[in-house]
């Protein structure tokens, strides 16, 4: 994903981003299973079934602690997408959103399916891990929106009054595109988010989160990495 950057890097730079994507991809997961217990309350909610400072250490969701929600199973399908268009970046027949919505169709299976079906043959090793095959309150958008297999555009979103996060969640795998421009790297968030999340606050919340990312990957201070995504939305319709 960071072959333009790579090949001007030293060993100690790759290593650095490679723990940056580690970090990311961990971090998020972390985040994911010690949120879960609190998807879908309200803060009157959480205080309920947590106490008065909410959630403080693991707690179990879905009949055990350090369970994650759909947030990671989709997000670890963005990252297989976004392999697989760099393995066919020479070949003529590059176009990630294709092959990121191909992957997110693929997580889409892992909602209705039983576990992996060794008859596809494009599933790859990702689709073939059992635990993935499990409902962990996916967003309805998403299943929605990759309930066939059209692909949806920024004219024509997918649900477009589809206003919640369920598209921002999948989104980071962007921002760790590093030898890629942010304004590319906004374009691609957004177009990928469009296939189930239609509306401006959805379709912008990924794009900013995935330049925000992409901006803590490429170094920069948290405030700049803000201030970038901001500059990248201030262009864009329903901004």
């Amino acid at each position: 994903m960071a072959t333009t950057a790579a090949a001007v890097w030293g060993r100690a730079e790759q290593q650095d981003f490679r723990a940056r994507v580690r970090g990311c991809l961990l971090g998020g997961a972390l985040g994911d299973a010690l949120g879960a217990p609190a998807d879908g309350l309200t803060l009157a909610g959480i205080h309920d079934a947590h106490g008065p400072d909410g959630l403080t250490e693991p707690a179990a969701a879905f009949g055990r602690r350090g369970a994650v929600t759909a947030a990671t199973q989709m997000g670890l399908f963005t990252v297989d997408g976004l392999i697989r268009a760099q393995v066919r970046r020479d070949t003529g027949a590059w176009h990630p959103p294709t092959d990121v919505h191909r992957a997110h169709l693929r997580w889409a299976a892992t909602q209705r399916d039983w576990g992996p079906d060794e008859r596809r043959k494009d599933n790859g090793w990702l689709a073939g891990e059992e635990w993935l095959y499990a409902r962990r309150n996916p967003p309805r958008a998403c299943l929605t929106g990759f309930g066939d297999d059209v692909l949806g555009t920024l004219d024509k979103p997918k649900n477009p009054t589809a206003a919640d996060s369920g598209a921002l969640v999948r989104s980071a795998p962007f921002g760790l595109l590093v030898g890629w421009e942010p304004q590319l790297v906004c374009q691609l968030a957004v177009e990928c988010a469009a296939q189930t999340h239609g509306a401006p606050a959805a379709l912008l919340a990924a794009g900013a989160f995935a330049v925000t990312v992409h901006g803590l990957a490429r170094g920069a201070s948290v405030g700049t990495a803000v201030d970038g995504a901001r500059e990248q939305l201030a262009a864009r319709p329903g901004h």
